[in-house]
């Protein structure tokens, strides 16, 4: 039988920014895309936040995969169920590297800062926040789905000073499956006393407009 083995390794990760991080910097957003998207096409849902004020981050998962048979299209994920907790570890250590990378020299009491996951990156966004070194005053998970809520993967009490947000759209494909969409909800809101919930009409996607009013 075989014997399984780890061994750590250095890995080139890819980024997008929209904006610079400069003395007129008042925002920095971090926004983790979903499984099987791309940081650079994710990006663009973010642009309207491109106010010479406002840095926005877009990471990208370490892992790439192909998303059809024909080999067109290529998506990234931040893990899978296959040695899921070495995947996890690694995405963490990226994200605070690169969180030091970008912020090191600036002013973080100056700064404003928002951590924003979709989808797949909504759960992602809460184990950097619950493990990882960054320092963040919103918390929006947009999409995320939680089978076992919100507690499993982020201690509450991270949360009592950080304004934290869940937003879906009525229309969400994965959403609609569940069998019991108003107590998913509750559970959330139970898991994140102070929770702002915002419902919207539409599907599996971020949407613009509806960034700009949170």
């Amino acid at each position: 039988m075989a014997t399984e083995h780890h061994l750590t390794v250095q890995r080139t990760a890819r980024y997008y920014t929209l904006g610079q991080l400069n003395a007129d910097t008042k925002r920095v957003w971090f926004c983790l895309h979903g499984f099987g998207q791309l940081a650079s096409f994710f990006s663009r849902k973010f642009t309207g936040l491109d106010d010479g004020q406002t840095l926005v981050v877009a990471p990208e998962g370490l892992s790439r995969l192909y998303l059809n048979g024909g080999y067109e299209r290529v998506g990234a994920s931040w893990m899978t169920r296959e040695d899921r907790q070495h995947e996890i570890d690694d995405y963490i250590s990226y994200l605070n590297t690169l969180y030091d990378h970008l912020l090191a020299d600036a002013a973080l009491a100056d700064l404003h800062i928002t951590l924003l996951g979709f989808s797949q990156g909504a759960a992602t966004a809460c184990r950097w926040l619950n493990a990882g070194s960054v320092q963040a005053h919103r918390l929006i998970l947009w999409a995320g789905f939680f089978p076992n809520g919100v507690r499993e993967l982020l201690d509450p009490a991270r949360l009592a000073t950080i304004e934290t947000h869940y937003v879906y759209g009525r229309q969400d494909e994965y959403i609609a499956e569940l069998d019991d969409i108003e107590g998913y909800l509750r559970r959330i809101q139970t898991d994140v006393p102070g929770l702002k919930l915002t419902a919207y009409e539409g599907g599996h996607r971020v949407e613009p407009d509806v960034l700009q009013s949170l």
